[in-house]
């Protein structure tokens, strides 16, 4: 009986160990995202949290994504950052970014308020935020800017479809099947690759 040969075994088990151990991070992840969409379920239906008093000292700041809140902003005519986004009545259009205190440091910095929505962009338009901004944060990324979704649009804005969690991709049940699939495809294919080496050859024609 031949045996296998050595050098191409140990690079499919290598290859099919390596896949099933990118299915079995794969479930890991899907593990920790769904505790992850269930601590922004719950942090969704807190009661509205007052963002000022985090602003303004050097304290540990509890989690903030999906979170309703209200702040105090500063801003005076501003050019927004236009991005592509959603009415509350889920028309497609662009919505409006707006620093809540721009210039400030740390978290305040990273803070912008979705002032609003509109079908056009419109880059003359300039924006002002004074006062108390209630709305809803979006997700909390590191390195990355904290949205609040403005409840009340800033004129002539229409109100923004605020951030929510079932955005949150979620598909890591599905990437760890098809990881475990490839590696039993692979299986599969170097079984046959090997029965077809050690099938008989036919003999030569006389």
């Amino acid at each position: 009986m031949r045996r296998p040969p050595l050098i191409p075994t140990l690079v499919v088990a290598g290859a099919v160990a390596v896949m099933i151990g990118l299915g079995i991070w794969q479930l890991e992840r899907a593990a920790w995202k769904e505790r992850l969409l269930a601590d922004y379920a719950a942090a969704a239906a807190l009661p509205a949290l007052d963002l000022d008093p985090l602003l303004t000292r050097d304290a540990p700041v509890p989690p903030l994504a999906f979170r309703r809140a209200l702040v105090s902003c500063r801003s005076e005519a501003l050019a927004p950052v236009l991005r592509g986004g959603r009415s509350r009545a889920g028309q497609s259009g662009y919505v409006s970014l707006v620093p809540c205190r721009p210039g400030a440091s740390g978290l305040a910095g990273r803070l912008l308020v979705n002032a609003g929505w509109s079908a056009l962009p419109d880059q003359d338009r300039r924006l002002s935020l004074g006062g108390i901004v209630a709305g809803t944060l979006g997700a909390d990324l590191p390195g990355e800017p904290l949205i609040l979704t403005a409840a009340t649009p800033a004129p002539p804005l229409a109100a923004s479809a605020p951030a929510s969690i079932e955005d949150v991709p979620n598909n890591h049940r599905l990437y760890a099947a098809q990881w475990f699939f490839f590696a039993g495809l692979a299986v599969l294919i170097y079984v046959l690759a090997l029965r077809r080496r050690r099938a008989p050859s036919l003999p030569p024609e006389p």
